[in-house]
């Protein structure tokens, strides 16, 4: 199984999918962190998503792909970590 965006067609339809799913989100100078390593250090936050991560894109992205077939029985999110929360 292949797991990737394969070409840009695929990234573009993603992006699509999540346009009115996920926040825009801003990234955010942090003046401690470009202070230490003398470079302009910005921060994606994902954390203002509605799940506060950025796995909803991945995850929703996927289950819209599913048709009819393999969404009858549900769908199962196992996860050693946050993954599977929300």
């Amino acid at each position: 199984m292949n797991n990737t965006i394969a070409n840009t067609f695929d990234f573009e339809n993603a992006f699509n999918t999540l346009n009115d799913v996920v926040k825009r989100t801003p990234l955010e100078y942090n003046e401690g962190l470009s202070l230490k390593y003398n470079a302009n250090i910005y921060l994606k936050r994902e954390d203002l998503q509605i799940v506060r991560s950025y796995k909803l894109r991945g995850a929703y992205n996927k289950i819209s792909t599913l048709d009819a077939s393999a969404l009858k029985n549900g769908i199962v999110c196992a996860s050693a970590g946050n993954h599977a929360q929300g």
